[in-house]
């Protein structure tokens, strides 16, 4: 089982910032796809890669526990994790203050893979999933 993660580093923007001066619940969504599409970028499987090997990804479940609150202009690390792909693609993630390294946020996500032409679910990753991922941790 390959086990890749990636991180990005987010500054908490005023526009995501509520009255009370915490990032509105629905931002951290936001935060785990920044991180997820650097994890896909790892083994080459960025959205449009997904597109042209005839598949789409779609999220049909999205998890968040809320530990602590972000506020304005702080500076968040948001890990993901790859943490299964031969029947689907599940990302672990967690949200830190960049700092202190205290946990604010984790959650996941899944995505099953859909045949871009007949909209059929695969019930097995595309054999693309399987040979990036060697590649990717081969080097």
């Amino acid at each position: 089982m390959f086990k890749l993660s990636a991180a990005v580093e987010v500054e908490v923007p005023f526009h995501d910032v509520d009255a009370m001066n915490v990032v509105w619940h629905g931002h951290y969504v936001k935060y785990f796809e920044l991180a997820r599409c650097a994890l896909l970028r790892c083994f080459d499987y960025d959205y449009p890669q997904m597109l042209a090997s005839g598949y789409l990804w779609p999220i049909v479940d999205c998890r968040l526990k809320y530990v602590r609150p972000a506020s304005y202009s702080q500076r968040l690390r948001v890990e993901a994790t790859l943490l299964e792909y031969e029947n689907r693609i599940k990302i672990g993630y967690e949200i830190r203050d960049a700092a202190t390294g205290g946990r604010l946020t984790k959650g996941s996500t899944i995505q099953v893979a859909i045949n871009a032409t007949t909209r059929e679910l695969q019930f097995v990753s595309p054999p693309i999933i399987f040979s990036n991922l060697e590649r990717a941790c081969a080097g």
